[in-house]
């Protein structure tokens, strides 16, 4: 692999500094008595490169907590966690928004030790009991241990921005953790935790279904359009706080685009822009350069070959926890940019514009065959989106000890978009993303930037890269071992001799937990044009002028 040139790391975001200690973190629970110690250990040992800096495992006197460290600014005990109050414990993986004025209704009746968002959790349990999870504008999974019941109480995100996983062990006890891998070895049936619940006495309770509007939005089109755009900017400006270096990852696409265009105007000094691209046939490389320049940030390109890609396709796979193709194919070049920035520069933050497709639309959403389809299209995908694109996100970044910030998914900013009426939402105008787009006309961005179709990641980084992927699986299995071995699996069955490989990696590291998944991502078959047998937008009759 080879790299652009990286120039010396200054403090990339120029506003609201203070002293705040933010942090990307691992957290794991054992939930009951006679916990194996050696055997938590060593699953918590797993995942340690998304908390490098410290580790600590707590005996709660009926169960162990454990947690790993990524200090997004200055390292000091009193932020280190688990934190304890009155016997009982709470570890958190998570940024909590507005956090300090939680903080100061809680001050009257408890002190706090350190600057940490999360230490006001356990406050919050004792005020609040479950109901505090409704509360917080926050992407989090936690684990909290009420020594006075003496109860397991754990929680997660409406979107599943933070990673959780749970499963039982031959006792019934349950236990928890940031990745499967924690898990493996320790339950025979591994689960991601279900996105917007806490669970509680044995239930998984959902306090949140952020998918579904409580009621349809009728604002006309210059309202919609304008609260659009408040509500983002205001998305990325709160994930611009942090006393830590701060990068942007740009594909040369709308999403990423619009979120590095915000930040530069919020931001006194250049920011920092990566983009990736395969050495031969990089697609979005030109249109990341051209973002770059009109919005005056530090830009660095990142050119990966086929022997990169395809060495580094076990390992990806095994960080991910999955075998769907999208995600595996998208994660190549998005681990490899992160690994080059983890390795060649001190930025421990990365904004990212995923989630903007299952709100706005894919390519294969221009065949919905109506406003309802396409909303109920949309809330499917919104509900899984933790086992997909945030996934990738979460693992191909935090595997690099860095921590991402997805501004698309602004809890605010999801639960407007996901009310607007989708009738608005459907692609009528000759231009997928219309709303988005429209909002931030203006100086954001040039219009070739604003306007374009963008081809999909996997394929941006380079028609080249899934090209050879493609190539390797073939070359790999005979048809009759295609055949033959696809059979095995009953769940999500294997339909191409790359879906294969992927499934077959994927059991090697997490044997019989294909269940974590809920299928393949694929565009709805059950519409007229989507009948595809791969996810790639470059199948779809409308693929056009994307990603050239």
């Amino acid at each position: 692999m080879y790299y652009g040139s990286f120039m010396p790391a200054e403090r990339s975001v120029g506003i609201k500094w203070y002293m705040e200690e933010l942090i990307m973190c691992s957290i794991m629970g054992y939930c009951g008595c006679s916990a194996d110690s050696d055997a938590f250990k060593k699953g918590f040992e797993q995942t340690v490169s998304r908390g490098p800096d410290d580790s600590r495992i707590v005996d709660t006197g009926n169960g162990l907590l454990g947690f790993h460290r990524l200090a997004i600014m200055g390292l000091t005990p009193s932020g280190m966690q688990p934190f304890s109050l009155d016997g009982s414990y709470a570890v958190c993986n998570g940024e909590i928004y507005a956090f300090e004025k939680l903080k100061k209704a809680l001050s009257s009746k408890y002190s706090f030790e350190s600057e940490s968002d999360c230490e006001i959790l356990l406050p919050m349990y004792k005020e609040y009991g479950t109901d505090m999870f409704a509360m917080l504008d926050a992407e989090f999974a936690c684990i909290i241990f009420d020594a006075e019941t003496q109860d397991y109480i754990a929680a997660r995100d409406p979107i599943g921005i933070r990673p959780l996983y749970y499963g039982y062990d031959e006792k019934g006890i349950i236990l928890f953790a940031s990745e499967a891998k924690n898990l493996v070895g320790l339950t025979d049936k591994i689960m991601p935790f279900p996105p917007g619940h806490y669970y509680k006495d044995g239930r998984f309770i959902c306090y949140c279904d952020i998918a579904k509007p409580e009621t349809v939005c009728c604002d006309g089109l210059e309202t919609v359009c304008r609260n659009i755009h408040d509500k983002l900017v205001t998305g990325v400006e709160k994930r611009l706080v942090a006393d830590a270096k701060v990068g942007f990852l740009l594909s040369g696409g709308l999403d990423s685009s619009l979120v590095c265009a915000i930040a530069a105007k919020k931001s006194d000094a250049p920011i920092k822009t990566f983009a990736v691209g395969m050495n031969e046939d990089a697609i979005d490389l030109k249109y990341a350069k051209q973002a770059a320049d009109f919005i005056g940030s530090d830009h660095t390109e990142i050119y990966i070959t086929k022997d990169d890609v395809l060495s580094s396709l076990e390992t990806v796979i095994h960080l991910l926890g999955t075998f769907d193709i999208t995600t595996i194919r998208a994660s190549m070049g998005m681990y490899l940019i992160c690994k080059a920035i983890h390795e060649q520069t001190d930025i421990r933050v990365l904004l990212t514009g995923e989630i903007s497709d299952e709100l706005f639309g894919y390519k294969y959403t221009d065949f919905a065959p109506d406003a309802q389809a396409f909303q109920a299209e949309s809330e499917k995908r919104i509900r899984e989106l933790h086992m997909y694109d945030v996934l990738r996100a979460d693992r191909c970044i935090s595997v690099n000890s860095l921590e991402a910030r997805v501004p698309f998914g602004d809890l605010d900013f999801v639960k407007y978009v996901m009310s607007i009426d989708p009738e608005m939402k459907l692609n009528k105008y000759g231009k997928g993303k219309y709303l988005l787009r429209k909002a931030f006309e203006g100086d954001y961005l040039p219009d070739e930037i604003l306007w374009r179709e963008k081809a999909a990641f996997s394929d941006a980084v380079g028609h080249s890269m899934v090209d050879y992927l493609k190539e390797y699986a073939e070359a790999f299995y005979t048809d009759d071992e295609f055949e033959t071995l696809r059979r095995k699996y009953t769940h999500a069955q294997p339909f191409t001799k790359e879906s294969l490989l992927y499934r077959e990696i994927f059991e090697k590291y997490y044997p019989g937990q294909g269940g974590m998944i809920v299928d393949f991502w694929m565009p709805n078959k059950e519409w007229e044009g989507c009948d595809v047998n791969d996810p790639s937008a470059r199948v779809l009759a409308n693929y056009g002028d994307s990603g050239k």
